[in-house]
C-alpha cells in the first residue's frame, strides 16, 4: 500500500465552508471578509467587542531541528483536533509559510498526513496576499529613502549607514549584495544594498507584535532605516512613510481563518523568521484564538532554546499574554541523529545512539521547567520504525525530570492519534505556573546577552567583538538598553556553531553584530553566519511543484 502525500490527503478532503467554521467557533459573520469559499481574514473590530474570557494557552516547541525533522505544526494541528476528540473547545493559531522554503528545502507549514490545515496549497503559496502587501511596505520605504538621498538629502542620511534592506519572498541568494542607482545622475544615488527574505523584514515583526492599526503605524514611525553623518538614527516617521505603509498593511493586519482537516478553527497569520527574527504568529491572530476557544495550541519557531525563549521573552512580554503548558516535540530518529546516526542508518534501533542524543531532550525539558518555570510534555511525533525499547528510554529519562511522555500519532491518526498528549495537556494546565522570563529588561545589553547564552543554551559565557561591544553602548545611548534581545543563531545548535549537536558545554558564543528594531521593539543580536536571504538548495522543491490544465497543483509536499 502506498503512502498518501500530504497534498494528496489535503486535495481528497471536502472542507467545510468557512463560515460554519466561525459559526462554530462563535465568530458573527459581520466580521468576516470571505477570499472564497475556505478562508476569510477577520476583522480586528471583534477584539474590542467581544467580553468572551480567554481560554488556556498551549505553546508547542521541539528539540534542536535535524535533517530526520521533528513535526511541531504537525503535533499542533493533531493536538488541537485531540483536544476536540476530547470534547473541548479549541483552536490552534499558527505562522503563515513563506514562499522561500516552500520552493526551497524546508517544505510547507500547513503541518503532515492526517494533521494539516487546508486550504494547503493557498496557505503554502499566496493564501490571502499578506506577505505581498509585507513586501510592498517594505519596499516603499526603500524607495522612499533613496528618493530623499536622489532630492537633495535634507535629513544628511550617510549611504554608508544605510540599515534598511529590500525585500522578496524567495530565497534568491543573487540579490544578497547589490549596487543599485547606477546609469546616471537621474538613476538614483549609487550605493551597495541588498535584499532580505520578506519574512526577515521589520514590517513582518512589527505586524505580529501589533494590537492595532493605531500601534502599527506607530510601530512603523519607529523603525530606523538608516543613520546621519553624525550619527543619528533616521526612522521612518522622518520620512514620512508610515502611513503609506500603513495603508498597504491595513488587510494584512487582520487575521486569517482556515480549518484542520477535522474542522478545527486555524488561525493562520504572519511568519517572521524563528532564527534571526521572533518566529511567532502574531499577537492578534493569537488573542483572538484565546477568544473563541478553551484551549488554543500555538507553536514558536525551532527549538525551545529558540523560539521559546523569544516567545516567552518577546511576544509574551509585549503582550501580557502567559502560556499555560509547554508541548516539546521530539523524535526517536532525531534524537539519535543528535547521538551521532547519519541519516540514512535512523531507522534501525540503536538504544546507545539514542542515549547519546537524548541530553539534548533533557536539556530543553529542564529550561522549560526551570528556566521558563512551565509544566511541559514531551510528545514523541511516531514513526513506524521506533521500537518499544527506544520509546521505553526516552520515557524514563523524561520521567527521571518529572516530565511525562505521550506518544504522538497524529500524522497517522488526526486528531484520534492526539488523544493522549491532548489528556496531559489539559492535566497539566491545571498545574502550578512558575512562568518568568528569562531576563531583566532592565538590565544592560551585554547582562542580557550573557544571560541568555548561560542559563538557556548553558554556554560559558556571552562573547562581543569590539564592533558589538561599541553598538551596545550606542544602542544604550540612543535610549534602546532596555528592550529584550531577539538572538539571531543557528537552529540546528545550543551553541552558535552548527555542527555541536546533542547538549555541548564549555562553548562561548560570540555575537558580532547588534541591530534595534525599534518599531518591533527588540534588539537583534547576530550570532555566526545567519543570513537575512537564503539562497535555493542543488536540488530545489520548485523542480517537482506543478499544475495541470484543470489548475490542480501536484508535489507541493
Amino acid at each position: 500500500m502506498s503512502i498518501k502525500s500530504d497534498i494528496e490527503i489535503a486535495q481528497e478532503h471536502v472542507p467545510q465552508r468557512i463560515t460554519e467554521i466561525a459559526a462554530a467557533a462563535g465568530i458573527d459573520e459581520k466580521y468576516l471578509e470571505m477570499y472564497g469559499s475556505y478562508k476569510a481574514k477577520i476583522d480586528c473590530k471583534l477584539l474590542n467587542e467581544t467580553d468572551t474570557p480567554d481560554g488556556k494557552l498551549i505553546l508547542v516547541t521541539a528539540i534542536t531541528p535535524t535533517p530526520a525533522g521533528e513535526g511541531k505544526t504537525t503535533t499542533s494541528v493533531g493536538l488541537a483536533d485531540g483536544l476536540r476528540k476530547l470534547g473541548k473547545k479549541a483552536t490552534v493559531a499558527l505562522r503563515e509559510p513563506s514562499l522561500g522554503p516552500v520552493f526551497g528545502v524546508k517544505g510547507g507549514a500547513a503541518g503532515g498526513g492526517y494533521a494539516q490545515v487546508v486550504p494547503m496549497e493557498d496557505i503554502n503559496l499566496h493564501f490571502t496576499g499578506d506577505f505581498h502587501a509585507i513586501g510592498a511596505a517594505n519596499n516603499l520605504m526603500a524607495a522612499m529613502l533613496d528618493n530623499h538621498i536622489q532630492q537633495g538629502n535634507a535629513l544628511g542620511i550617510d549611504v554608508k549607514q544605510i540599515t534598511w534592506k529590500r525585500a522578496v519572498d524567495m530565497n534568491d541568494r543573487q540579490l544578497r549584495h547589490i549596487i543599485n542607482g547606477l546609469g546616471g545622475k537621474m538613476q538614483g544615488v549609487p550605493r551597495e544594498d541588498g535584499f532580505e527574505i520578506t519574512v526577515a523584514s521589520e514590517i513582518m515583526a512589527v505586524l505580529c507584535l501589533s494590537s492595532s492599526i493605531t500601534d502599527l503605524k506607530e510601530r512603523l514611525g519607529r523603525m530606523i532605516v538608516a543613520y546621519t553623518y553624525d550619527g543619528k538614527p533616521v526612522t521612518a516617521h522622518d520620512l514620512k512613510a508610515e502611513g503609506a505603509m500603513a495603508a498597504l498593511l491595513k488587510d494584512a493586519l487582520k487575521p486569517n481563518l482556515v480549518q484542520t482537516l477535522e474542522g478545527t478553527p486555524a488561525f493562520i497569520h504572519g511568519g517572521p523568521f524563528a532564527n534571526i527574527a521572533h518566529g511567532c504568529n502574531s499577537v492578534m491572530a493569537t488573542r483572538m484564538a484565546l477568544k473563541m476557544g478553551d484551549y488554543t495550541v500555538t507553536e514558536a519557531g525551532f527549538a525551545a532554546d529558540l523560539g521559546a525563549e523569544k516567545f516567552i521573552d518577546i511576544k509574551c512580554r509585549k503582550s501580557g499574554l502567559t502560556p499555560s503548558a509547554v508541548v516539546i516535540v521530539a523524535t526517536v530518529r532525531a534524537l539519535k541523529y543528535h547521538g551521532g546516526v547519519p541519516k540514512p542508518e535512523l531507522n534501525s534501533e540503536n538504544l546507545e545512539a539514542l542515549e547519546k542524543g537524548l541530553p539534548n531532550l533533557l536539556q530543553h525539558v529542564d529550561n522549560v521547567k526551570n528556566v521558563y518555570g512551565l509544566p511541559c510534555v514531551v510528545a514523541i511525533n511516531a514513526f513506524p520504525t521506533d521500537t518499544k525499547a527506544e520509546l521505553d528510554l526516552v520515557e524514563r529519562k523524561c520521567n527521571e525530570l518529572g516530565v511525562n511522555v505521550a506518544l504522538s500519532e497524529v500524522w497517522a491518526k488526526g486528531g484520534e492519534g492526539g488523544i493522549a498528549l491532548a489528556e496531559e495537556v489539559v492535566r497539566l494546565c491545571q498545574e502550578p505556573n512558575k512562568f518568568s522570563f528569562v531576563y531583566d529588561e532592565k538590565a544592560p545589553i551585554e547582562e542580557k546577552l550573557n544571560t541568555i547564552v548561560t542559563q538557556v543554551y548553558h554556554g560559558d559565557k556571552v562573547v562581543l567583538t569590539p564592533n558589538a561591544k561599541k553598538q551596545a553602548q550606542q544602542l544604550t545611548d540612543l535610549g534602546f538598553g532596555d528592550l529584550p534581545i531577539c538572538m539571531a543563531k543557528t537552529q540546528y545548535s545550543f551553541s552558535d556553531n552548527a555542527a555541536l549537536l546533542g547538549a555541548p558545554k564549555g562553548f562561548e558564543v560570540t555575537v558580532r553584530n547588534l541591530k534595534v528594531c525599534a518599531g518591533a521593539g527588540f534588539i537583534v543580536a547576530l550570532t555566526g553566519d545567519i543570513m537575512t536571504m537564503p539562497g535555493l538548495p542543488k536540488v530545489p522543491a520548485a523542480e517537482k511543484i506543478d499544475v495541470d490544465e484543470n489548475g490542480k497543483i501536484t508535489g507541493l509536499f
